[in-house]
């Protein structure tokens, strides 16, 4: 028994909303619900799973532009990202205007999270790990048992999050990957916010931006 993921590409940016679960209760979690959400809660209902909560790495559209509607449809709470993505958050309408998104209205979780919290899904605990950049509040998920990590927009194959928007910062994302992230085991699994999956130890040896020539 074991925690267990499958990912739901959502909006037109086909951001990864991931789905995780506890194989022992059959409890889940949704990360990113973006958009989409009957495809979401259809998946859901398909694989017999009870959402108990919902889970945000930050407060973009495409990750964020769908929570409140799937939490409230579900009678769930929305757990993260960390507090400083209010400046992202109370900005949903906006965003969804900017990019033709349906609109959502500015979002406040049941529970902001912090470096150092821990979140449930079942019987399965996951660590948080806050790495700005991207934005200020991003937040990522790892699960040591199930050796992965979902790193909404922190880490991608072969790249990094995006540092040009308001409140980025590109040197508080390459700390937080390598001083956080690259510190975690090299088979650790990496579900990003948009693309493939890769490995964490493919992207200490390979990724152009963040790459340790000691690992090649």
């Amino acid at each position: 028994m074991a925690l267990k993921y499958h990912v739901i590409p959502v909006t037109p940016f086909a951001q990864n909303c991931s789905v995780l679960w506890c194989d022992a209760s059959r409890k889940a979690a949704v990360v990113d619900a973006g958009g989409d959400i009957e495809r979401i809660q259809a998946w859901v209902d398909s694989q017999g799973l009870a959402v108990e909560k919902l889970l945000l790495t930050h407060g973009h559209i495409d990750h964020a532009g769908g929570a409140a509607r799937l939490a409230e449809r579900l009678g769930v709470e929305i757990e993260g990202p960390e507090r400083s993505e209010s400046f992202w958050l109370d900005q949903l309408p906006t965003q969804g205007q900017m990019f033709g998104f349906p609109r959502s209205e500015p979002l406040t979780p049941q529970r902001w999270l912090e470096e150092g919290d821990t979140v449930t899904v079942g019987e399965e605990t996951l660590n948080v790990i806050h790495c700005p950049g991207h934005t200020p509040g991003h937040v990522v998920f790892h699960s040591p048992a199930a050796k992965v990590l979902v790193a909404g927009d922190v880490l991608f194959q072969g790249s990094i999050g995006r540092t040009d928007f308001p409140m980025g910062n590109h040197q508080q994302l390459i700390d937080a990957i390598q001083q956080k992230l690259f510190v975690l085991p090299d088979d650790t699994v990496v579900i990003p916010g948009h693309g493939p999956f890769t490995t964490l130890g493919a992207e200490k040896r390979g990724n152009p931006y963040v790459a340790d020539p000691r690992y090649r």
